[in-house]
């Protein structure tokens, strides 16, 4: 059985966010791995996000809020990146708006291991109100 359908088995509802990818976009990211099918947002005890080859996962109590956020410009916004401002990642597929996700305590994301820890990640999804939405219903159980 797989992931989803034991959630609902259960009686968890489980919110999945499929990235907005801008057409001039989809080929370099593709090039990365990045592919509307290897990439999405799901949320429901936890907060999962995949692009393309990178994931991150952290329990919906980790979650200290999310804000809309947009539009952005694409070369800070597209493919994954570092904040040098503030440690935050983003994984971005378009410019025009997208959701940022804060951490109480910060997540690996871009590089394999413990010691790069993000204290937000932004996603670029095509329903942001929507993602925002799930993130502030309160976690299952």
């Amino acid at each position: 059985m797989s992931a989803a359908a034991h959630r609902v088995r259960r009686g968890m509802p489980a919110h999945r966010s499929a990235f907005r990818f801008d057409p001039a976009f989809r080929v370099p990211l593709a090039l990365l791995g990045v592919r509307p099918e290897t990439s999405w947002v799901l949320v429901d005890e936890a907060v999962e996000i995949r692009f393309g080859p990178w994931r991150l996962r952290t329990p919906r109590a980790n979650v200290a809020g999310a804000e809309l956020g947009g539009p952005y410009r694409w070369w800070r916004a597209v493919g994954p990146h570092l904040s040098l401002a503030d440690g935050g990642v983003t994984f971005g597929s378009s410019t025009a708006a997208g959701v940022c996700v804060r951490f109480v305590d910060g997540v690996p994301a871009l590089a394999p291991g413990p010691w790069l820890r993000h204290p937000a990640a932004t996603v670029t999804v095509g329903d942001p109100e929507a993602l925002v939405r799930a993130l502030r219903e309160p976690p299952p159980g």
